[in-house]
């Protein structure tokens, strides 16, 4: 190619360039087709079948929220609805109130994850969950003039480094409606050394990274458009529905714990979405009593530094064994403590535990 045939082509590139502003989004997701392998907690194997956590068919008992059910006009949560759809928010944390069976909710929640480019690495309605795979945001990525004009063409040499999955999970209120919470996980890789012995090549590996609230709101957002909802109107009620921070690290008889200003119901609901985005496996739960029995397995290889949760939990020298706590919600009136205990129901004043609670306190704020 001679030189006035380069120029020829660099000029048609900057002019495509040039010819128009790229309409970007907050979101563009494409599914890495399957979850790729991450050094990152916690193990995501199936959880255990319990009628504890079914969201279809046949009512729930509402005994256990009676004593939990005073005064919840009094709460000072925002709460916004257009038609059947509403959502709600405390703190940091949102989640949408559908007056709909969950049944009936469930497949169009899964349409909507596919239609978003992801697939479904987890798809168990007995449980009411659903988890996405990993995902790249290819909206990160910035546009300049030539890349935009190529961007199909030289999409593939870009990557963000990073990775998001989503989880989702449908429960029914004491007054049947669905409570459809999504939490977000991220990664992002990370360059581990300068490069090995031999042949000089950068080693990398994925790292957790904080829970991004935004995120998780432009999904239900956009989830709420799918269900019926305008965009107009969802972009109000999103932007409409003001914080209000109710956590705060205490102590409780000499126990870490976590104090949120808020009855049973919604501690409850604020201190699942937190255990679902930290990344805890949540192996079962025992609402009447209050009680989240949760896992944490680490997955640090044996020649890769440890991640943030195999950091908290360093020191007990157990390799990739299962540590098990309880995580109990002890509720009076509209105030509320979220304490950490041993396997055996017992309070857990560790330094651990103590690290638990800030983590939750941290992300339900």
């Amino acid at each position: 190619m001679n030189f006035t045939s380069k120029a020829v082509l660099i000029g048609i590139t900057l002019a495509l360039g040039a010819c128009g502003t790229l309409e970007t989004d907050k979101v563009d997701y494409r599914s890495t087709g399957k979850a790729p392998s991450l050094d990152i907690p916690p193990d995501l194997t199936q959880l255990s079948k319990d009628t504890r956590y079914t969201v279809v068919d046949g009512a729930i008992s509402a005994s256990g929220y009676q004593a939990n059910q005073v005064a919840n006009s009094k709460v000072q949560l925002a709460t916004l609805a257009v038609g059947d759809v509403r959502i709600e928010r405390a703190g940091n944390q949102r989640w949408l109130v559908v007056n709909r069976p969950a049944d009936k909710l469930w497949e169009p929640v899964k349409d909507f994850w596919q239609e978003n480019g992801f697939l479904l690495a987890m798809d168990q309605s007995n449980l009411g969950i659903m988890e996405t795979d990993w995902a790249e945001n290819r909206a990160k990525i910035p546009q300049d003039a030539i890349r935009a004009a190529l961007g199909k063409l030289l999409d593939s040499l870009y990557s963000t480094g990073e990775r998001d999955k989503f989880r989702t999970r449908l429960e029914r209120d004491a007054n049947g409606n669905t409570e459809i919470f999504i939490s977000h996980r991220g990664v992002i890789e990370v360059y581990t050394n300068s490069g090995a012995a031999n042949t000089g090549e950068k080693q990398t590996m994925w790292q957790p990274r904080p829970a991004d609230p935004e995120l998780e709101a432009e999904f239900l957002r956009r989830l709420m458009v799918k269900l019926g909802v305008s965009q107009e109107q969802s972009k109000a009620l999103v932007a409409n529905s003001a914080p209000k921070p109710t956590a705060a690290v205490t102590t409780v008889n000499g126990q870490p714990a976590v104090k949120l200003e808020e009855g049973f119901d919604r501690a409850w609901r604020r201190v699942g979405l937190a255990l679902d985005r930290t990344g805890f496996t949540v192996e079962d739960r025992d609402r009447k009593q209050g009680i989240y029995f949760v896992r944490y397995v680490s997955t640090t290889s044996e020649n890769s530094e440890p991640g943030f949760f195999s950091k908290m939990f360093s020191g007990s020298g157990k390799g990739n064994e299962p540590t098990k706590y309880q995580i109990a919600v002890r509720s009076t009136g509209e105030l509320s403590n979220v304490l950490v205990l041993d396997t055996n129901g017992q309070p857990e004043t560790s330094a651990i535990a103590q690290r638990i609670v800030k983590v939750l306190a941290d992300d339900i704020k």
